[in-house]
Formats: C-alpha cells, sequence, structure tokens
C-alpha cells in the first residue's frame, strides 16, 4: 500500500487553507520572512520562527541530540535569506517533561553550532519544564530569527519572469521536514539503520547566500531575483509561494542525482511520485531563480549546484517533468 504524507498524517493542504484565511485579516504574511520597517533608517527587520518538528524523534531513539539544535537554527535563518536579510539574533524555546540538564546542554550548544554557521547571535532563550505534557525526558523545539534588510534590497520574487534560470542548491539530507513520512515508511530497526543520514543536520546556506547576493546584486538590476528554501510543501507550495501570478516553473527531476536515502524511502513507502517532491527535498535545499544571462557564472558560486528548471510564461504553479 502506499505512503503519503497525508496517511501520514500531514495534511499540507489544511495548513495552506489555514494561512488564506489568516491573509484575509493580515494580507502581508505568507511570504518567508515577516518584514517590519524600521521608521527613520533604511532597514526592515525581517522575523521567522520554526521548529525541528518530529525529525526529534530519531534523536530520541538513538539518543543524539548535539545536531538537533542546527536544524532549529538552520530552518530559521535559511528563510530569512529568501527576503534577502542578512540574520541577527537568535532565541530559542526548549520545552520537556523532565529537564535532563545533560542532555538539553548537547540541544544548546548545537544552537549555539547553528548561529555560528548563520554568522548570528544566540542571545536568549526559554526553557519550559512542563511534567506529564512530554513523555519521558523528550523535548520539543522551537527557535526565533531576526535579521535585518535594506529597504529596496528585499527579495520577493515578484521580478521572476519568462526565460529566468532555476538553480538548485544540494541539501545535506531531507533536512527537518517529512519525517512524519519517513517515520511511516520505516520501523524502528531501519531508522536506526538510516539514522546517520536521517539526523544529518540540515545545511545552512547564510554565508554562500549572502555573498552571492552582494556579488551579483549590487548593481541597479538585480540578477538574482527568487530564492526559496524547500521545506514543507516541497517544490511545489515552497517555490509557487514567490511567483508572480503569470510565472509557470518547470522543473527537470533527471537535472540532479536524488541521493540514495530518497530514493530508499520512496520505493520502501512505495510512496507516489507527486507526494514525495511535495513532501521531500529530494536533494535540493535551495532554489535561485536567476537571469539567464548571469545563469552560468551564479551556478558556479555555488559548489555542487545544478540547473533544475526554467521559468515559462503560463498561469502560476510548478510542474515537475
Amino acid at each position: 500500500m502506499a505512503v503519503t504524507y497525508k496517511k501520514s498524517g500531514v495534511n499540507i493542504d489544511a495548513g495552506n487553507e489555514l494561512v488564506k484565511k489568516i491573509k484575509k485579516n493580515l494580507p502581508k504574511i505568507g511570504g518567508f520572512g515577516g518584514l517590519f520597517p524600521l521608521n527613520g533608517t533604511k532597514y526592515n527587520l525581517v522575523s521567522s520562527t520554526d521548529g525541528v518538528g518530529t525529525k526529534l524523534k530519531i534523536a530520541f531513539l538513538v539518543d543524539k541530540h548535539d545536531t538537533v539544535g542546527i536544524d532549529l537554527v538552520a530552518m530559521n535563518v535559511n528563510d530569512l535569506i529568501c527576503c534577502g536579510a542578512k540574520p541577527l539574533f537568535f532565541l530559542d524555546y526548549f520545552a520537556c517533561g523532565k529537564l535532563n540538564v545533560a542532555l538539553a546542554e548537547q540541544v544548546i550548544k548545537g544552537i549555539a553550532e547553528g548561529c555560528k554557521q548563520a554568522d548570528s547571535q544566540l542571545i536568549g532563550g526559554e526553557t519550559a519544564e512542563m511534567p506529564g505534557f512530554y513523555k519521558g525526558e523528550e523535548y520539543d523545539l522551537a527557535g526565533f530569527s531576526v535579521g535585518v534588510v535594506e529597504k529596496g534590497k528585499e527579495i520577493t520574487g515578484k521580478d521572476i519572469k519568462d526565460g529566468d534560470i532555476v538553480i538548485g542548491l544540494p541539501s545535506s539530507g531531507p533536512h527537518s521536514n517529512g519525517y512524519s513520512l519517513i517515520r511511516k515508511v520505516f520501523n524502528e530497526k531501519e531508522l536506526k539503520k538510516y539514522s546517520k543520514q536521517l539526523l544529518a543536520p540540515t545545511k545552512i546556506y547564510v554565508r554562500e547566500v549572502l555573498a552571492a547576493l552582494k556579488k551579483f546584486n549590487s548593481g541597479k538590476k538585480n540578477k538574482i531575483v527568487g530564492l526559496s528554501h524547500i521545506t514543507g510543501g516541497s517544490f511545489y507550495d515552497k517555490m509557487g509561494r514567490i511567483l508572480p501570478q503569470d510565472a509557470h516553473v518547470v522543473i527537470e527531476k533527471k537535472s540532479w542525482k536524488v541521493p540514495e536515502i530518497f530514493e530508499i524511502i520512496k520505493k520502501k513507502g512505495n510512496v507516489p511520485e507527486e507526494d514525495i517532491y511535495r513532501t521531500l527535498n529530494m536533494g535540493i535545499g535551495m532554489a535561485i531563480f536567476a537571469r539567464a544571462d548571469y545563469a552560468g557564472d551564479i551556478k558556479k558560486y555555488f559548489k555542487g549546484s545544478k540547473i533544475i528548471g526554467r521559468v515559462e510564461k503560463g498561469a502560476k504553479g510548478v510542474e515537475l517533468v
């Protein structure tokens, strides 16, 4: 029987519907980060919040807690840079049923390492001990990142147009999305067997992306016109989020080599093609929309990157071929 994300207990459509309803009253939400103009300055603050999700269940299973903090930071700062923002500082929320100081210290060390990779400051957080709410020494994580972008330098995707090229940056694994599906596909023994690949920390793209924006968007016209962090909803929803109404993206699945772990998940769970590309990043953690004349130079700037698609004129949406 085929395993899908919805059968695993996660309904992406319901989440999207909630966002639509919220946007009726808060029309500015829905981007990769929330922009707040600093009056009297030339800057916008940009904020993001996220967690690690059920990837933590695998950390509990194999008692490895030193990298999930990196995941936490990555899920936030990778969203911020999609707006062109430089991360400034980070706060964490660590909730547990019973505080294990040594375990929590491992998690916080991971958060500190993630902040180091993102050139961001860890300035505080909250530890909440809630007996009876979490099982044993299990815990949950959430994070909050704030960055800054110069007004007029925001990356929104509004200038994406016919002829633009999509460049994919390699992921380090499933990152921190789709683990409810993964846990549905694999039994406990298999989760332990593949734990190294499944717990590989989410790649943080901050330094390379911000350096590329400085290099290619310093003139009057931007060469990088869109950035998409490939997380929940994957190619279809996350790329679709930034597209103008007349931009249709065609992604060529054979343009990059899908890492083995994704193929194992797909085969073992008999996961439908469209569902797996809407759930997992399939080896592409960040997508860059670039002007065609500069796509070659931009691709060379990112180690291991691939040209994975193009923008065509047509109805807003993403097509995988």
